[in-house]
This record gives C-alpha cells, sequence and structure tokens, in this order.
C-alpha cells in the first residue's frame, strides 16, 4: 500500500537505499572476519616434533601445513576429519564447535568461535592461522573449472632453485684405481642440486602441477637406455575435488590416506612427539596430489572417488618404475633368469651402480577402497582391497633376521577400518591381511575426560610375516612388520599459562631384527612441561628416554647375547617474539646413551636463533655449538630454510654450526632467497666419508631461491 504513493523516480531511490542497505550489511559481516595473524611454520613443526628426525617428511608435513594457511578452514563447512587433521583442536573442543553450529545456525563472524565453550585464548590463537568464517552459500564461486584454474590467483606459482657444497667431495675428484687396476667409482654429474616447482591450486577445489630436481652428482642428460630424460626426478599431477558426486579425481602422482594409515598412507603422518594425543590417530583423507621430491613411496596412474548417498567408492590403478639391484640366478641347471636382491630407496642416480638400478623395475598397483559415513558423520566404516605385483621376483638374501620377509612376486592385503564419535572419545581401529596369512591391526581412541585433560591410547600388533608396502601406521619401527605394543598419552593445562604433556609406549619385537638375534623388547617415554608467561615469550623443557635391546658388541662366543641400550635425551627452550619485528630461539639439547653396563657417552648442543625484519628483508640467523662424544649422540636440530626445503643435519663431533637465511621481497609477486651454513670441526683433518669426504675441517654450503607468483 505504501508503494502505491510513491513516484516512479521515488521507485528507483528506495531500490537503490535497500541495495545499498543489504550490501552494507554484508560487507559488514564480511569485515568482521579477523584478519588471519601470519604463522611461523618452521615453530609450528617444531612444536609437534619433540626430537627432530632424518626419517621424517617434513616436505609433506610443511606442504599441509602452508596449504592450510593459503586456502583456510571455513568453519561452517568444515568437516570432522577437516578439524581433526589440523592437530590444534580436541575432541571436546570439536563437538561444541559442531554442536554450536546445530543449535545455532552457521557461524556469522570468527569472533562468534570465543562464545563457544572449551575454546580458550590459547586454542584460538593457534586456530585463526589455518580457518576463517563466511557464511555458507554466499561466496559461492559458480564459475566453470576452466575459469577458475586460470584466473586463479591466491596459489599459482614457480620456483626455481640451487644449492651447493662450495667445497670439493672425493665424488667430484679424478678416479683412482683399487688394487686390481681398476677405477674407482666416481659421480658421473656436477656439483649442485637444481629444483624446479610449479604449482597452481585452490584447497577442495583443484590443483595442477610439475616438479623437477636434479641432485648433486647427477648428470642433465637424454639417455632411453638408463631412463633419464634430462633432470633425474620428474612428477607431475593433475586433481580436481568436489565436483558433484566425483569427490576427487587425481591423474599422474599421488597419494592415497584411509583407515590408520595400516596399508595406504600418504601426507600429515606425525606419530609420536610432543603433541601426545591428537596425532596418534590418523583421517580419511583420501586421494591426495603428490607434490614432494622424494622419489619412492607414492603412487603413478589414476585414481578416483565417487559417491552414492552415504557411500564413498575409490578405485585406483598406478604403475611406477623402481629402483632395484638386479642380479641373474647362478643355476645352469635351468634358464638365468633376473630377479630383485634390494631395493634402492635413496633416489640418487650419481655413480654407475646407482644408474644401473635406477627404474629397472616396475610396480603395478591396484585397489580399491569402500567407504560408508553415517548421516552425522559420528560413524565411519570402510574396506581396502590392494594387490601389487612387480615385474621380477624379489628374492632377499638369505638371513635369518629376514626369514619371514617379503619374497616374491605378488602380495595382496584385504582390510577393514572404523571409527566411532561417542561424545567427547573417538574410537577407531583397522585391521589387514596380507597374501602371507600375517595380520596386521591398530585400534584406540582419543577423548577429553575433562576441557583441561586429554587421554589417548593406541594399541598395535603386527605379525612377522605381515607385508604392508605402504602403510605407516603409529609403531617403534619403521615399518609395520614384527611389533606388539601399547601407547598411551596425556595432556593437561592445570593453569592457564601451564601445559602439561607425556606419553609411554611399551613394545616387543616377536622375531629377530637387525642386530637383535633374538626377540626384543623396550620402552619410551616422553614428558614435556610449557609455560607461555606472554603471547610473546613461552619456556619448555622435555625429557626422553628410550630403551631398546641389541646385540651385545665385541662378543667373541658362538651366541649373540642382548643387551639394553638406553638414549636419553633433554631439551630446554625459550621463544621470544616481538610481533614483525624480533624474534629469538635459545635451546639447548643434551644427550647420554649407554649400552649395558659399559661407559656413559654424551653430546649436547647450544643453539641461539635470531630473526629479525628490516623494510622488505627477513633475516633468520644461527649461532650454534656441539660437543658429542660419539655417533650415538647426535643432534639433530632443525633449521630455518627457504620455502618448502628443509635441513634438519645431525650435529655430531666437536664443533660450531651457523647460518644466515635472508628473504627478500622485491615486489608483491616475487620472493628472493638467500641461504648460507657452514659445520666447522674441531680435532678433525676430514668431514664426511666415502664418495661425500671433503677434505679439511669445514663444510659450507649456498642455496638460492626464487618464487615468482602469477
Amino acid at each position: 500500500m505504501f508503494s502505491y504513493f510513491l513516484s516512479k523516480q521515488q521507485h528507483k531511490l528506495l531500490a537503490l537505499f535497500i541495495v545499498l542497505l543489504v550490501g552494507s550489511f554484508f560487507s559488514t559481516v564480511r569485515a568482521q572476519d579477523y584478519p588471519r595473524p601470519a604463522i611461523d611454520i618452521d615453530n609450528f613443526i617444531q612444536e609437534l616434533f619433540s626430537v627432530q628426525s632424518e626419517d621424517i617428511n617434513y616436505e609433506d608435513v610443511y606442504e599441509t601445513l602452508f596449504q592450510f594457511y593459503r586456502s583456510p578452514l571455513n568453519l561452517n563447512t568444515a568437516s570432522r576429519e577437516d578439524l581433526e587433521s589440523l592437530f590444534v583442536l580436541s575432541e571436546l573442543q570439536i563437538n561444541s564447535l559442531l554442536k554450536h553450529i546445530n543449535i545455532n545456525g552457521k557461524l556469522l563472524s570468527i569472533y562468534e568461535i570465543q562464545a563457544i565453550p572449551h575454546f580458550d585464548a590459547t586454542t584460538i590463537y593457534r586456530l585463526l592461522p589455518f580457518v576463517f568464517v563466511r557464511p555458507a552459500g554466499l561466496y559461492i564461486d559458480a564459475r566453470p573449472l576452466w575459469q577458475r584454474i586460470l584466473r586463479e590467483r591466491e596459489s599459482n606459482y614457480l620456483i626455481l632453485r640451487y644449492d651447493r657444497v662450495l667445497q670439493k667431495k672425493k665424488g667430484f675428484t679424478p678416479a683412482d684405481t683399487n688394487s686390481k687396476g681398476e677405477p674407482n667409482s666416481r659421480y658421473a654429474g656436477s656439483p649442485g642440486r637444481m629444483y624446479t616447482r610449479y604449482r597452481i591450486s585452490h584447497r577442495k577445489d583443484f590443483s595442477l602441477g610439475f616438479t623437477v630436481e636434479k641432485d648433486d652428482g647427477e648428470q642433465l642428460t637424454w639417455d632411453t637406455r638408463t631412463r633419464r630424460y634430462g633432470a633425474d626426478f620428474l612428477s607431475f599431477h593433475a586433481f580436481v575435488e568436489n565436483q558433484g558426486r566425483l569427490k576427487a579425481l587425481a591423474l599422474g602422482d599421488y597419494q592415497l590416506q584411509f583407515g590408520q594409515s595400516l596399508l595406504l598412507a600418504g601426507g600429515f603422518n606425525i606419530g609420536k612427539g610432543a603433541e601426545t594425543v591428537q596425532t596418534i590417530r590418523r583421517s580419511n583423507l583420501g586421494i591426495r596430489p603428490y607434490t614432494s621430491t622424494l622419489e619412492s613411496g607414492f603412487f603413478r596412474g589414476v585414481a578416483a572417488t565417487y559417491q552414492f548417498n552415504r557411500i564413498e567408492v575409490t578405485g585406483f590403478y598406478s604403475y611406477n618404475l623402481m629402483d632395484a639391484n638386479v642380479l641373474n640366478s647362478g643355476d645352469t641347471l635351468s634358464q638365468t633368469e633376473a630377479f630383485i636382491q634390494s631395493f634402492q630407496t635413496s633416489g640418487f642416480h650419481r655413480t654407475a651402480t646407482e644408474i644401473n638400478a635406477k627404474g629397472n623395475i616396475g610396480e603395478r598397483i591396484v585397489g580399491s577402497n569402500v567407504l560408508y559415513r553415517s548421516k552425522d558423520r559420528n560413524f565411519q566404516a570402510g574396506a581396502i582391497m590392494l594387490h601389487t605385483r612387480y615385474s621380477k621376483e624379489l628374492k632377499r638374501e638369505d638371513r635369518i633376521y629376514n626369514r619371514f620377509e617379503f619374497n616374491g612376486q605378488e602380495n595382496y592385503n584385504l582390510g577393514a577400518h572404523l571409527s566411532y564419535n561417542w561424545q567427547n572419545f573417538t574410537f577407531f581401529g583397522e585391521g589387514a591381511q596380507s597374501k602371507s596369512g600375517g595380520r596386521g591391526a591398530v585400534a584406540g581412541f582419543v577423548s577429553s575426560l575433562a576441557p583441561h585433560i586429554e587421554l589417548a591410547m593406541l594399541y598395535r600388533n603386527f605379525d612377522k610375516n605381515f607385508h604392508s608396502f605402504y602403510g605407516s601406521a603409529l609403531g617403534e619401527g619403521s615399518r609395520n612388520i614384527n611389533e606388539e605394543g601399547i601407547y598411551w598419552g596425556i595432556k593437561v593445562r592445570p593453569f592457564k599459562k601451564i601445559q602439561l604433556a607425556a606419553y609411554y609406549d611399551r613394545f616387543r619385537f616377536p622375531w629377530l631384527r637387525f642386530q637383535a638375534d633374538a626377540p626384543s623388547s623396550g620402552h619410551e617415554f616422553l614428558a614435556r612441561a610449557s609455560y607461555k608467561f606472554s603471547r610473546q615469550v613461552q619456556l619448555f623443557g622435555q625429557y626422553r628416554e628410550e630403551v631398546k635391546q641389541k646385540n651385545q658388541p665385541n662378543n667373541s662366543s658362538n651366541i649373540d647375547f642382548l643387551i639394553n641400550t638406553t638414549r636419553r635425551n633433554y631439551i630446554i627452550n625459550l621463544n621470544y617474539r616481538m610481533p614483525r619485528t624480533l624474534t629469538l630461539h635459545s635451546r639447548l639439547q643434551m644427550s647420554s646413551y649407554q649400552e649395558g653396563d659399559m661407559p656413559i657417552t654424551q653430546g649436547y648442543a647450544l643453539v641461539q636463533d635470531v630473526g629479525f625484519k628490516v623494510g622488505k628483508f627477513t633475516i633468520d640467523i644461527r649461532f650454534s655449538l656441539f660437543d658429542t662424544e660419539d655417533f650415538n649422540n647426535r643432534q639433530y636440530v632443525f633449521e630455518k630454510d627457504v620455502l618448502w626445503a628443509f635441513s634438519i643435519p645431525a650435529y655430531s663431533g666437536v664443533g660450531f654450526r651457523n647460518y644466515a637465511l635472508v628473504r627478500y621481497r622485491l615486489s608483491r609477486k616475487i620472493n628472493i632467497w638467500l641461504r648460507y651454513a657452514q659445520f666447522s670441526y674441531r680435532n678433525q683433518n676430514t668431514v664426511g666419508s666415502g664418495l661425500e669426504e671433503i677434505q679439511g675441517s669445514v663444510r659450507s654450503e649456498i642455496k638460492a631461491q626464487v618464487r615468482i607468483k602469477f
């Protein structure tokens, strides 16, 4: 009735007013999004890993965290698996968030999480870099996929990197001769490592990219006979997800993770560390593009996931060439046949022996996973089938400790997995069997007993003849075989600024292992206490003890006896951060090692890091000294490096380790990194061994990288 009395001109003014009012409302809602703080991913990773190790794929960890930061989760649409994979929220906090959204509707602003029960200031601060809030459906990108790819600006970049050791290694010196007059082995290629990577991606939508790498000592050559085509390692992937019922499709190189990683593990698997509760559980991440430079442990082919109501079906096919030592049968009464003696997983192809082992074995894998999710997503159950076949038969060297290891040409696995969320408990488990009849199983729970108490337990049992080539469930060994154990982890926050964390892991190995000629056992214990003086200053102390059994050294009898080896690690760490200006990290690492009743040996590393920003420059410097009595007391210390590169060297011997890392922001689209690092040893005339040996007491490295964003 009111509009009846308005003129035509007034109608236009009223319509314009309404448009402006609605537009200003949504602009206000969007403006209420808290500006996501920058995150020091290097420091975040150090908090997750209690003791650094050269066996962990930090590149994959860094990649996953960085993708979460560049393409954060929308809390209004994030699934339970997404929230679990951040390793920031407890079961109680995840349940509180999902319950709040279910009762009150979608979040309108990131500030609303302050009103969610059990979300304390520390948790919110750690969570903010990886999440945002946007009303569901308000900013849906309806453009066709090809337009989204062509116009992606947030994550569209090219990286070029070069690094090398300045001193000459023995592998690059002229070849001398051995006692038979034959030339000794040398590296075929030039010094220096070259790396190129291009990727365009948007989380939960698509990813396209390739990686090219040449390691130090490898050749840039085109030789089809040795399967070398320019650079030594080439990787490519094309990946889309959430295209209607097609949940994921990967072409090229990819990874798979289902269940508790007993059969298929890929991506962000941490295991035992300073995060004593959340990291023991695995999530059904499904298909993920492979972007690492590790030259093994991935699939090459095609994989797809399709959804039928509450059931997701994944099928995958892979054919990849693997490095292996291939020998010919010496049986003259039968036809000579080639067989595999061992696989080579280093990825190096520098010497004639390494080049001859490159890609000479074909591995074909076919498999599927069927996953059911309940309507409320609190219950999940799945089944996995996996078949692996090699182009040649594997015949391991006949040693008693590997009597039950895989031998043959093909293997298959059948398995099932489930998880169930009940109140503040999440129960999970997975079981599987291999062709040999060996079985493996993991089962456990993660819980929030109270707002400030978290508890976790995991039991695992892997038969001595259980064979899983792509599994990585939590365990003491690097592979899921010949092990039984139980893990308990707890985390307590008795006061606002204090957090206590601990775990105890008891394990045994029913069959013989390398350097343990009898069934053996052991345990591992970690305790960590941290105190946060303020948002800028944090102190933590940590103690870790590991006891294992091994053969008694220097034993002259015909029977090997086992002795206990005890390794203890101590860390005191102080962090100070002045936002956008200065960071200081001071750390003292100490260790001791003892075999049986032999004398205790010790080692330590004292580290001081300084980081500061000046204009367009970001500079990080380390000064450190170390003193270790033997290699058993080597100190692994995480070092800052250029983007997507990692340095975790072993500080062993007596000396100094220093580095300087400079980042220069040339423009909004171009960033440049330069890094110089040096080991300076005392009382040593050489550094390294074998073809990596350097004459003198100094080992220096330089690294340069440029990232161009499009």
